[in-house]
């Protein structure tokens, strides 16, 4: 009997399916953050907004607070920005060129998408109560939801082919859900905000993934 060729791939169908990315990766979270949009600049969640933050600063935990201000520091441009940088380079210098530039491409378009949604809506931050974490500029998204969630979407990805991607992914959603958590537990943004980023972050890696898949298009042997 003649063989009969594979049709297995590494790659999941779904990942490679530009449907897919349309629709669960770039038009739901675009819906997503144009719903909030609306929402924030007619004023329709402001007492939503503020009253989830009085909550939950009434019943947080000190434990909650000091991890809280970790992931500031962990989530910050200071720490956020070098690691991006990094990546991309230890990706190319391993011979990884593919992964390389999409990772510099979705992170540097995710920024570039949240700083540009910021100067649109202008929403100033929330100032409820005395706090010491220094922060500035506008409130909608957050930019470290919106750096983590990027994050956690791009290793995910890179990770997509290998036994670790069920771990990546757990791990990538823990991490981003923890930071989008943080900046409403010190009062430093809305929940609004977080979700916005996440789905900003989300948003900008399916662009890229859509226009430039990291590991190569279905049956491509090579990431270079």
């Amino acid at each position: 009997m003649a063989n009969v060729p594979s049709t297995h791939t590494s790659a999941l169908p779904h990942l490679t399916s530009r449907t897919w990315w349309w629709t669960a990766g770039i038009a739901a979270p675009a819906a997503g953050v144009a719903g909030l949009g609306v929402a924030i600049r007619d004023g329709a969640v402001s007492g939503q907004d503020t009253g989830s933050l009085m909550w939950l600063h009434a019943h947080t935990a000190p434990l909650l607070d000091s991890l809280s201000r970790t992931l500031n520091i962990l989530g910050g441009p200071w720490v956020t920005y070098p690691v991006l940088i990094l990546l991309p380079a230890l990706l190319w210098l391993t011979g990884r060129r593919r992964p390389a530039l999409f990772t510099a491409a979705a992170f540097w378009t995710a920024t570039a998408l949240q700083w540009g949604l910021k100067l649109l809506y202008g929403r100033p931050r929330p100032h409820l109560w005395p706090t010491d974490i220094p922060v500035s500029g506008w409130s909608f998204p957050s930019g470290h939801a919106t750096a983590a969630s990027a994050l956690a979407v791009i290793l995910t990805l890179l990770a997509w082919r290998t036994p670790h991607r069920l771990a990546t992914l757990i791990a990538g959603l823990l991490y981003a859900t923890l930071m989008a958590g943080s900046r409403v537990v010190l009062g430093v943004h809305y929940p609004t905000d977080v979700l916005a980023g996440m789905l900003v972050g989300v948003l900008s890696v399916s662009i890229v993934t859509l226009l430039y898949p990291p590991l190569g298009r279905p049956h491509a042997r090579s990431d270079r």
